[in-house]
């Protein structure tokens, strides 16, 4: 049973991602502790008309990526595991090569160190070669490297389904029981248009 993690959330395109996970979590009645960085309060600006406070809300504990002290710098600090939702590639480098230059990357390595889950989202594309080196040597180090990619087998008709995909991928990383997509049943699909079928 999944009882604390800690999210970070980076700078890139894709925060209504983090959005629905915190939600669900909080559903769930995982503790979280939760980062978000400096690029990501303009994203959120940018991409929702959910406030930072709103935001804020939703875990049971902040910090700012530049507090250093922060207990999540320790590998003693216990939790079941970490997430960086949407990851930026500055992050995924830092977390790659082991810079740890604010909050975030020092608690991925913290989890990492003490063989916790930790899961990173990037959303980017196209990717240059130098990020996906990174993503090849950040799972090396033991992180799960879970692009947003989401599915069309199961038909999406709204936005929403497509972001629930993803967070659910994310929960299930973490054995977190829940039915926010509907998942792959070999064979259900057969009388799909023929456009939707591969060629003979």
């Amino acid at each position: 049973m999944v009882n604390r993690l800690i999210v970070g959330v980076t700078g890139a395109s894709g925060v209504i991602y983090a959005v629905r996970l915190l939600n669900v979590l909080r559903e769930k009645g995982v503790e979280v502790h939760l980062v978000v960085s400096e690029a990501a309060k303009r994203i959120l600006r940018e991409e929702s008309n959910m406030r930072l406070e709103e935001l804020r809300s939703l875990a049971v504990r902040c910090y700012e990526e530049s507090d250093l002290n922060s207990p999540l710098n320790s590998g003693s600090f216990e939790t079941d595991g970490m997430v960086v939702v949407p990851c930026s590639l500055k992050t995924l480098a830092g977390i790659a090569l082991g810079f740890p230059y604010n909050l975030i990357i020092r608690a991925a390595e913290a989890t990492l160190k003490e063989g916790r889950k930790l899961v990173l989202v990037p959303r980017e594309t196209p990717l240059t070669l130098s990020a996906l080196r990174n993503m090849y040597r950040a799972a090396e180090n033991g992180a799960v490297i879970l692009p947003a990619m989401p599915a069309f087998y199961f038909r999406p008709n709204k936005l929403e389904e497509l972001v629930d995909y993803i967070v659910g991928k994310i929960l299930d990383q973490f054995k977190i029981p829940h039915n926010i997509y509907k998942r792959w049943q070999g064979g259900e699909n057969d009388d799909a248009p023929k456009d939707f079928k591969s060629s003979p």
